[in-house]
């Protein structure tokens, strides 16, 4: 929040605020079985999905560029400190340019400790054989072409070279273009997520969908 300050977005910093002192949202929890079969969708680009290097530039996360909308900051904010939590292991998606076009987290059973410190109880403690994606994001250039689907869909697969059947993600359940996405790359929804904030302190709670309304 104090960096939001300091980009001058004081407006997004209240909003923030606001809603940790007094909030309810709920995500959807989806899982993909990595020992079943899926086809892994195209994008509009050819891309290849690799681990994150030090060479990597990653020009869209600057959050002094012109023209940002408050939420834009916010959300390069956002991967910019969890490019700095030590979390691994952040993959790219590179399109035939050489640049990268997306990014994300793939993250193991061994790492439970670090998510924890992170991200609080936002997430279920992995399973020696699941792996959680987390912090999914397109730059503002490369969206509408399906790159999400298609990196999400490769990064899920890298999983089982550790061992891992499953791997899970959450999404907010009002994020309809992500949630296609996620489906397109074949996750299914498995649980749903409440959480609520009173006066910054964050209270989580989980139920199968079953129990749950599902989003269509």
């Amino acid at each position: 929040m104090l960096r939001l300050v300091f980009t001058g977005r004081g407006r997004r910093m209240w909003s923030a605020v606001t809603y940790l002192l007094y909030s309810d949202s709920a995500s959807v929890g989806l899982r993909r079985d990595l020992s079943a079969p899926h086809a892994a969708p195209a994008a509009k680009l050819a891309i290849q999905v690799r681990p994150l290097t030090s060479d990597d530039a990653l020009p869209w996360l600057d959050v002094r560029e012109r023209g940002l909308s408050d939420d834009q900051v916010y959300g390069r904010l956002a991967q910019g400190r969890l490019l700095r939590s030590g979390i691994e292991t952040c993959h790219v998606a590179v399109e035939p340019g050489g640049n990268a076009c997306y990014m994300q987290w793939l993250i193991l059973s061994h790492q439970n400790q670090r998510v924890r410190a992170f991200f609080g109880n936002l997430y279920p403690r992995l399973a020696a054989d699941e792996a959680l994606l987390e912090g999914a994001y397109t730059p503002e250039a490369y969206r509408g072409q399906g790159i999400m689907a298609a990196a999400m869909a490769q990064i899920a697969e890298r999983a089982s070279q550790f061992g891992a059947r499953w791997v899970v993600t959450f999404v907010d359940e009002t994020n309809v273009a992500s949630l296609k996405g996620c489906a397109r790359a074949g996750f299914e929804p498995y649980l749903r997520r409440h959480e609520r904030f009173r006066l910054f302190r964050r209270y989580v709670s989980f139920s199968p969908v079953s129990q749950a309304a599902s989003p269509g």
